[in-house]
């Protein structure tokens, strides 16, 4: 039992980063606007969340203009998806 929690990561025992890492990790990006519908959550927290996986690695993001509007897509990383898989099975395990 030690060595599956072990694997449990920190960083995704939050909802809302378990939910952008799920987002992410089945979709090739999504962007901001699109984060927040899916997680229902305010700016400010979506903005905290976002940094607190930057900072990890476990996301990058990418910023260019649509129509002169402001459009941030955000990413996995590779160190992040492999990190989510980590977590993923460690619960499973615990499950079974």
């Amino acid at each position: 039992m030690k060595e599956i929690l072990k694997d449990l990561d920190k960083a995704f025992e939050n909802r809302i980063r378990l939910g952008i890492m799920s987002g992410l990790y089945v979709n090739k990006y999504l962007n901001y606007k699109d984060l927040k519908s899916l997680l229902s959550v305010t700016d400010g927290n979506l903005a905290s969340h976002l940094k607190s996986l930057e900072i990890k690695g476990y996301i990058r993001y990418e910023k260019e203009f649509l129509n002169r509007k402001p459009n941030t897509k955000y990413f996995a990383t590779k160190a992040g998806k492999k990190a989510f898989d980590k977590h993923i099975k460690a619960i499973e395990k615990l499950i079974s």
